[in-house]
């Protein structure tokens, strides 16, 4: 992963050059595509960081561009949206998406966000005996930020790593959507509480292969969701 490039998609270019400028001032590096194709394949050769989304592109739109980057990138994703409409952005974390924000948006306001996801993202440094949960066909590993499942490789997104590692180390604990929301995303994050419910599915879908799992994320009716681990 190339250190500190950041890919803007957005098929006008002033928007583009705008959202450049303000990230060269910061030190990050710049790449740029117009287009969902070149996005794709940028994001293949150059390994971005993170990735500035627009929906609306040419050729493949924000959406698909998503669905395809997810096979084979973790990289953050924040999407762009002129629609400003619920169900954008919740297809959007649906599809794996870290953020969003409304067009017209403040270049300052987005590069603040980038910031904060890029911190969150970052590994920590564990402590020795706190940087690895082990269960039956479960393996979190903190330092390296790598999930195995029954042996093979799982890739998360950033924030979905997080989340599965707070609830994972403070198992059988239950933590409603807000304490989440603070503890996962931060004081700063600007989504709603449905962004917990999307990606709590998307884990589900990632880590929890059949029955005969170890574990399992409960949802607690009323209150919000814990880490169960389970009597095999």
């Amino acid at each position: 992963m190339s250190e500190g490039l950041i890919l803007v998609v957005d098929d006008e270019e002033h928007i583009r050059d705008l959202v450049r400028l303000y990230l060269e001032k910061e030190g990050f590096t710049v790449a740029m595509a117009a287009d969902g194709e070149d996005a794709v394949q940028k994001v293949k050769s150059q390994s971005p960081q993170l990735i500035v989304l627009d929906i609306m592109l040419p050729k493949l739109d924000g959406w698909d561009v998503c669905r395809e980057v997810r096979k084979f990138s973790a990289a953050p994703i924040i999407m762009l949206t002129a629609k400003g409409e619920e169900f954008d952005k919740v297809l959007g974390l649906e599809l794996g998406a870290d953020d969003y924000l409304t067009k017209p948006f403040s270049p300052r306001e987005l590069v603040a966000r980038i910031k904060a996801i890029l911190r969150r993202s970052a590994p920590e440094e564990p402590a020795l005996d706190e940087g690895i949960i082990t269960l039956t066909g479960l393996v979190i590993n903190q330092s390296s930020r790598e999930v195995r499942v029954s042996g093979t490789e799982v890739a998360l997104t950033p924030k979905e790593f997080d989340l599965l590692w707070f609830l994972a180390k403070n198992a059988g604990k239950v933590f409603t959507r807000e304490q989440l929301l603070t503890a996962v995303w931060g004081y700063d994050y600007y989504g709603d509480l449905r962004t917990v419910d999307t990606h709590i599915k998307r884990l589900r879908e990632k880590v929890e292969k059949d029955d005969l799992s170890s574990y399992h994320v409960k949802t607690i009716w009323g209150v919000g969701y814990k880490f169960e681990v389970l009597d095999k």
